[in-house]
């Protein structure tokens, strides 16, 4: 069997180089990436292990997501600190072994795009919006595999997801901020 990807009919919004087809994240180009402010200084860290669905619409407005990380793979750089977010304390990896994304729209918002969703993490799901830019199309890719990239940001309330260690020390000093920086950058390959 032999996909296409179709770039004909687009809609007048359509990003230039938007192809529709159904994608394969791939784990080994997708990097999704967090920080937090922790005492005078921000955390910086990754989930390594992302996999997922884009499906992707000549009219952009009916494309959608589904993307899973895995949080046991959440690396700081810091062997202790990475076994802490692991713990019961943060992501509880062990009961709760990943967090997962469904998007629900996409609409065009002051020349970018935001794609609105449902974030869970420890069985606990919020609505998520997410601004996203698509990078570009590649018809030959890596290995001649066509591919597509975006980036996307947001900044989420780990308050939210009932994750409230180490938000507030003594009343006045903030141990780990509620507030979680996240930018992803994803690629992802024609599904067969």
């Amino acid at each position: 069997m032999t996909t296409t990807t179709d770039t004909t009919t687009v809609s007048p919004r359509t990003p230039d180089g938007w192809a529709a087809g159904s994608w394969t994240i791939d784990p080994a180009h997708t990097m999704v990436s967090f920080s937090a402010r922790h005492l005078m200084s921000r955390v910086r860290g990754t989930l390594t292990d992302v996999s997922g669905q884009i499906v992707t619409d000549l009219d952009p407005a009916r494309s959608t997501v589904t993307a899973v990380m895995a949080t046991t793979s959440v690396n700081t750089g810091t062997p202790m600190r990475d076994d802490h977010l692991r713990s019961a304390d943060f992501f509880d990896a062990e009961r709760y072994p990943q967090m997962r994304f469904v998007s629900r729209t996409l609409r065009p918002e002051a020349g970018s795009w935001v794609l609105s969703g449902e974030l869970t993490i420890r069985d606990v799901t919020r609505p998520v919006d997410l601004e996203v830019e698509f990078l570009g199309s590649d018809p030959t890719g890596l290995q001649g595999e066509p591919r597509i990239g975006f980036s996307a940001q947001t900044t989420i309330s780990r308050r939210d997801f009932g994750i409230t260690l180490g938000l507030v020390a003594d009343g006045t000093k903030i141990v780990v901020a509620d507030k979680i920086d996240i930018a992803l950058d994803i690629q992802a390959f024609l599904a067969a």
